[in-house]
């Protein structure tokens, strides 16, 4: 954090009666008061300040929030208060961290589309998209430490860390507000490749099953097909058939948790490579060339399109990323289909 100078958005800063101090080891000696642009408005204040106090723990920030050191509109509020523009944020005398190995560092990834209001990225596996349970940063952080002057940068959605392909993230508030509607809606088109494992028939089949999501003792995030989970809908077209292996293409007509790799799981068809609901003794054993194929060392599943409307210009877009080199390279490994 740069003594806060420049917070995200269109906001104005007004010192108190002193300069702020510029070393990124000692405490802020006064409060910062804060005018909320535009791209800031619409978000919780919880969350702002998550990410405009870089290197402040959490737990002081939800400290000074639960203490009413931060005012809006010089009044007290919780931390589930949503900014609206031309609130004026008071921001108390906050330590940044000092630890230099805490920092996150910067990171871009290939680019398939950029413009004002989006950016999106071919993630690959192996990559966490965010930071949490365990994972001290993510893509958004890396891209955020790469990027220090964007006013704004948030994930559109989500992608499993062993997941490789297309991810949205907007650079505008609107734009984002935008996209979860559309999502919300259905009105986005997300395909993915996956390998599955054993003898797939059809050409086209849809699996609807219902799913639950829980998390383990050790705060694990896992899936279960359950009769009072969420209802989830996924298409799966039949691309090439291999021996042991097919490959397909999955169509997301919800967007759970882990849809696609609980669906195949259940339906008898675990990913190849899936740690969490796949076949772990074959798992172990693809790792590893053998004479009649190459070696797999991920999850084989990857988000290969993605169709959605420009939130700024309505036109309709399809955007690809080829598939990842690993994967291209196993599937050449396996010969030609039996197809």
């Amino acid at each position: 954090m740069k003594d806060l100078e420049g917070i995200s958005g269109k906001a104005r800063q007004k010192p108190a009666q002193a300069a702020v101090a510029t070393s990124p080891t000692k405490v802020l000696p006064q409060a910062q008061f804060v005018t909320i642009g535009e791209e800031e408005a619409g978000q919780r204040i919880d969350n702002y300040l998550l990410r405009v106090c870089k290197g402040v723990p959490k737990s002081h920030i939800y400290r000074i929030l639960r203490s009413g050191e931060v005012r809006v509109n010089k009044g007290r509020i919780d931390q589930l208060y949503r900014l609206q523009e031309g609130d004026q944020v008071r921001i108390p005398p906050i330590r940044i961290a000092e630890k230099a190995e805490n920092a996150v560092p910067a990171a871009e990834f290939p680019v398939i589309f950029e413009d004002a209001h989006l950016l999106v990225v071919d993630k690959p596996a192996g990559v966490a998209v965010h930071g949490g349970s365990g994972v001290s940063f993510g893509v958004i952080e890396q891209l955020r430490a790469s990027r220090p002057d964007a006013k704004f940068l948030e994930l559109v959605h989500r992608l499993d860390r062993e997941t490789s392909g297309l991810l949205l993230l907007a650079k505008k508030r609107s734009a984002l507000t935008h996209l979860h509607d559309q999502m919300r809606d259905g009105e986005t088109d997300k395909r993915y490749y996956a390998l599955a494992v054993g003898d797939w028939k059809n050409k086209r089949q849809h699996v609807k099953l219902p799913l639950f999501k829980y998390s383990t003792p050790d705060g694990e995030r896992r899936v279960v097909v359950q009769a009072d989970g969420q209802p989830a809908h996924t298409v799966f077209t039949l691309l090439h058939k291999y021996p042991g292996f097919a490959l397909l293409e999955a169509e997301l007509k919800t967007g759970r948790t882990h849809q696609i790799r609980v669906h195949l799981a259940s339906s008898g068809f675990p990913i190849a490579g899936d740690d969490k609901y796949g076949d772990f003794a074959l798992n172990k054993a693809l790792q590893k060339a053998n004479a009649t194929r190459g070696a797999l060392k991920r999850m084989f599943l990857h988000a290969h399109q993605i169709t959605f409307t420009h939130p700024e210009s309505g036109k309709k877009m399809t955007l690809k990323a080829p598939l990842a080199p690993e994967c291209e390279k196993f599937l050449v490994s396996l010969g030609k289909p039996l197809d």
